[in-house]
């Protein structure tokens, strides 16, 4: 066998594959569409996407009906957004200015907070809910209107994950760049803002789709911190809608997660290539 043949053969199983698993992982979503137009009965019918009977009954009752009190899918939108983006900035800031520390400064004590900031990674978020929600009580924040305790805690750089993420991609940044920044005059943060931030662009954005997306699909958060149904976010909303007492009716609720996810679908297909290249960098990072 020629080795041209064998590339094409060896190409064509690879794609092959690829196509495979891609239609394998997309096609719950696939049918998750479908089965929108569809009712109840044709649902439970088959695996097939394709409705027999389409009907636009399940988004009509799914952007007109509320349930759970004064709470709609509107009203969830805007709850949802409103601690999301702050939560989302917030938490590029503070992990930018963290990893910048420990990347770029030595002091006493750094490497043994360093360890001790890795550790929390460790910890489930489980075993924290009930110290936390003590605290927060304490502070007069549970319940709060302004969402405190969902967005709050990431002022102080709480997301050990990014911040770690972040610490390594400063690392594979030369620091004659700082230092010859330093010679033009530019403090630490102008060199921060400067210098640092825009070489780290890729990496921000993969940080901020991975809290946007996490943010928007949190449900104990919420649960724990938020107890009037009209402050509900999405996450909340959509189990509402599976309560008995307003029927199960699945193509309203499967209206209604399909669309609890398009805009987190638009920001990611919007942020793609910026997220791929942060992702690429980290793992090409010598």
């Amino acid at each position: 066998m020629k080795m041209s043949t064998a590339n094409k053969i060896g190409k064509f199983l690879q794609y092959f594959v690829l196509i495979a698993v891609g239609i394998i992982m997309i096609y719950p979503l696939i049918w998750m569409i479908g089965a929108t137009f569809k009712n109840n009965a044709e649902v439970f019918s088959g695996i097939g996407f394709i409705p027999m009977h389409p009907t636009l009954e399940g988004y009509k009752a799914a952007v007109t009906q509320n349930y759970g009190g004064n709470i709609n899918i509107w009203r969830a939108f805007i709850n949802t957004y409103s601690y999301v983006i702050p939560k989302v900035i917030f938490t590029v800031i503070s992990s930018v200015v963290a990893a910048y520390g420990f990347s770029r400064f030595k002091f006493k004590g750094r490497d043994l907070m360093f360890s001790i900031m890795i550790s929390t990674l460790f910890l489930p978020q489980v075993v924290l809910n009930v110290p936390q929600y003590l605290m927060y009580n304490t502070f007069g924040w549970i319940n709060s209107p302004l969402y405190l305790p969902l967005w709050v805690p990431t002022l102080f750089g709480t997301e050990t994950y990014f911040v770690y993420q972040l610490v390594q991609f400063m690392r594979s940044i030369p620091k004659d760049l700082d230092e010859a920044a330093a010679i033009d005059g530019c403090g630490p943060f102008k060199i921060l803002y400067k210098i640092i931030c825009p070489m780290l662009s890729p990496s921000l954005v993969a940080v901020a789709l991975f809290q946007f997306m996490w943010s928007c699909n949190d449900f104990m958060g919420p649960l724990l911190y938020v107890q009037t149904p009209s402050k509900y976010p999405m996450a909340i909303f959509v189990k509402l809608s599976m309560d008995a007492d307003a029927g199960f009716s699945w193509n309203r609720i499967l209206a209604l997660s399909l669309i609890s996810i398009i805009p987190q679908l638009i920001v990611f297909f919007c942020a793609q290539d910026s997220f791929i290249d942060g992702i690429a960098a980290g793992a090409v990072k010598g």
